[in-house]
């Protein structure tokens, strides 16, 4: 393996981040070896190839002047350093390129060596715009709130405050602003946002800039801000569940088969077969009605006498018992009470 060229960046290890390449040029579908002092103990740093970019001005036009597909992430060891392997990319503007260096979690570091990709075309960078300089003065905050919406999964959105000064000798005007947000370890999505007006040399404004996640979005997020390359504040933002989502999804699997039971609840009973015989099932008979019940009468009332002593079918007045007609009963004695015969006493 080659010997690791000189530090693009002069320091003392431990005081900044230094990267280091085993080769100055390499061409497309080469590799070169990254390797690096001077960084957080257990840090995961994304490694980049990118165009229109030198140490000095960092890389003008963003992640979007990399080759990211050919991007590889590396963690630094205990002592803060790291050492691995780079496929070399054509990035998609032209050189001065340089191998970018950055951390994807915690405090923002970056480092950039000059690496010249054979073969890949070469161009001034862009003029700088102003010798202006902004500087961050006061804390960065995110205002704003969720609604309803969000807790069922719209985009949540904030807005980025603070408060920048130009420390340089000419003005600024309309300066457009680079605002990345990060989720977790993945490396930061950027939007340009212009912010409208103009900064004079030694004054400061207050910054607004909109912040928006996509649709769903929870979880922590780091929100960065960027301009002319550099990097002016970051933001930790949690973003809460939307559980408005879940509870949805929760309905809908238990209304669903609910549903569907009953449909096919309903299907077999249309798809029943009949009963053995073909007969189907008797309706139920209706109800007899009730007869009224007889009204008992008081002796002496006028109804009691005007209403005629039933009688019984199977007797008549005259066979009935105790009648004149006779008796039916065992015989008995007609005799008068007095007796006609003497009773014969015995001898006293």
């Amino acid at each position: 393996m080659a010997g690791l060229v000189g530090p693009v960046e002069q320091g003392a290890a431990g005081e900044r981040p230094v990267v280091k390449l085993s080769a100055v040029q390499a061409g497309a579908g080469g590799s070169v070896t990254v390797g690096g002092t001077g960084w957080r103990p257990r840090t995961l740093l994304m490694m980049l190839v990118c165009g229109r970019a030198t140490p000095a001005r960092g890389v003008v036009g963003g992640t979007n002047s990399c080759a990211n597909g050919a991007g590889r992430a590396v963690t630094t060891g205990a002592d803060g350093t790291f050492s691995r392997r780079l496929p070399v990319a054509e990035p998609p503007v032209p050189c001065p390129c340089v191998v970018h260096v950055a951390t994807v979690t915690g405090a923002r570091a970056e480092a950039d060596a000059v690496l010249q990709v054979a073969g890949h075309p070469v161009a001034p960078l862009p003029a700088e715009r102003s010798a202006g300089r902004l500087v961050v003065l006061s804390d960065t905050r995110l205002t704003g709130s969720s609604g309803l919406l969000t807790w069922f999964g719209a985009p949540p959105g904030r807005t980025l405050v603070l408060t920048v000064g130009n420390t340089g000798t000419s003005p600024i005007e309309n300066p457009v602003f680079q605002v990345g947000t990060a989720h977790g370890v993945f490396a930061p999505e950027w939007d340009e946002r212009q912010w409208r007006g103009t900064l004079a040399p030694g004054k400061k404004a207050q910054i607004k800039l909109p912040v928006d996640l996509p649709a769903g979005a929870h979880g922590d997020y780091t929100v960065t801000l960027r301009h002319g390359g550099r990097v002016l504040a970051e933001q930790p933002w949690g973003v809460g569940r939307p559980w408005g989502v879940t509870l949805f999804w929760i309905l809908l699997c238990v209304v669903v088969p609910a549903a569907l039971f009953r449909i096919g609840m309903a299907v077999v009973d249309r798809l029943r077969p009949p009963r053995p015989g073909g007969t189907r099932r008797a309706p139920r008979p209706a109800p007899r009605p009730r007869l009224p019940l007889p009204r008992f009468r008081t002796a002496g009332s006028p109804a009691a006498e005007a209403a005629p002593t039933p009688t019984l079918p199977w007797f008549t007045p005259d066979s009935a018992p105790g009648g004149p007609a006779g008796r039916s009963s065992a015989p008995h004695d007609d005799s008068p009470t007095s007796p006609t015969t003497p009773t014969t006493k015995g001898p006293t």
